[in-house]
């Protein structure tokens, strides 16, 4: 009976532990490890204004990968999500929400948060609109409730730039609808300059099957282009500030299907990122000083009669993805895409090698899935952004 026991709890145990081993001794081992770590103390100032309701898409994934990174701010606490940001507030009010503004902040103040933070990050600027609250899509363009960057930002980027802070900004953050001589500003301090084009790959221009096609784009295209519409299939379309729109088929303007970002195996200021990621989401095509240097680019592949249509655009071959220049101690960094936009929640960031298991489980090639463009791409770059910021720091 004895023997017949100990055989029996042998097999149970050779069955049992591989899934204690997964399920509890893995994930235990990871987020011990993870406590262990020491914090990085690292004061960000991050500005998103496109926050409609409490899911925070356009700035989760930031916050969670500070998180992750154990970056704290100087009173030794964790970055939060919901608080820690100026833009707006989405509540149940009638006015949908309120904005926590640097506008509000005095000269003094405006100098004394520059010279505290280390990173000030532009998430999205483009703001909240009346559609983000209502359940039906206009042919019209939607009237801003609140967006766009404002003389308190500008102020901010001024003086953040003049101390040699890292500065980052995505998608978005000098176009539409940011006027015209803030925008000027904001180009002439980071040494970008916006071509006025936006633009965005659908996976299905045939709009009687794809219905998330902005009403606005396909009434103005259709009226620009003699009542004429686009083959069905894979596209790309441009959206430029003065209301011109246009768009690319697959195989006739572009070929391989999604824009792709490309990055050098080796560059100049040693980012380790996948050689080729596609990139589905929206994107904006600005132009660079000499004193910055590309870390990856866009390549849409046009065919020749592409490359004809854009160069009646104004528009060269490739289009800078990321790129950085270092100012003194600091560095700017234009992320021109949508990169840090997520609906998807992460769970939490408290197990170390997280994101070194997720990219395994996300296919790089795979461009329906927005998990893996972020764990792909957009985690590993932000993280070394943090890590080169964090060392700079450290060396003061």
């Amino acid at each position: 009976m004895k023997r017949i026991f100990t055989e029996e709890f042998k097999l149970l145990i050779s069955r049992v532990f591989p899934f204690v081993l997964i399920l509890v001794l893995i994930p235990l081992i990871s987020y011990l490890l993870w406590m262990v770590f020491p914090a990085k103390e690292i004061e960000i100032v991050v500005i998103d204004k496109t926050v409609p309701v409490d899911t925070y898409q356009e700035h989760q994934t930031l916050f969670w990968a500070f998180e992750h990174m154990k970056i704290q701010n100087k009173e030794g606490q964790y970055y939060k999500k919901d608080k820690d940001y100026f833009g707006f507030f989405p509540n149940k009010s009638s006015s949908f929400g309120t904005p926590r503004d640097l506008r509000e902040l005095t000269e003094s103040e405006i100098k004394e948060t520059a010279s505290s933070l280390d990173v000030l990050y532009f998430a999205d600027t483009y703001g909240v609109f009346e559609d983000d609250f209502e359940n039906a899509e206009s042919d019209e363009i939607s009237k801003k409730i609140y967006g766009g960057l404002n003389r308190g930002d500008i102020s901010l980027l001024r003086e953040a730039g003049a101390q040699h802070k890292t500065i980052i900004a995505e998608f978005n953050t000098m176009a539409s609808p940011t006027p015209l001589g803030i925008r000027t500003e904001f180009e002439n301090i980071m040494g970008l300059k916006w071509t006025g084009w936006i633009a965005r790959y659908f996976d299905e221009m045939d709009t009687t099957i794809n219905t998330s096609m902005p009403k606005w784009f396909i009434s103005q295209y259709i009226d620009q282009h003699q009542n004429t519409w686009v083959p069905s299939g894979p596209g790309i379309v441009f959206v430029h500030e003065n209301g011109t729109v246009e768009a690319f088929s697959n195989d006739v303007e572009y070929l391989g299907r999604t824009p792709k970002i490309r990055t050098q195996r080796i560059n100049q200021h040693g980012f380790k990122l996948p050689e080729i990621v596609p990139y589905p989401d929206w994107f904006d095509i600005v132009l660079i000083e000499r004193d910055y240097q590309v870390i990856s680019y866009y390549d849409i592949d046009p065919t020749d009669i592409g490359k004809e249509k854009l160069r009646s655009m104004g528009l060269p071959r490739f289009f800078p993805a990321a790129v950085v220049k270092n100012v003194g101690e600091g560095a700017y960094y234009y992320l021109a895409g949508d990169f840090s936009d997520m609906q998807n929640t992460l769970g939490s960031p408290h197990f170390e090698g997280l994101p070194m298991l997720w990219r395994g489980m996300h296919t790089v090639s795979d461009f329906t899935d927005r998990e893996s463009f972020y764990w792909n791409y957009f985690y590993p770059l932000l993280s070394q952004i943090m890590n080169k910021t964090y060392k700079e720091k450290l060396k003061d």
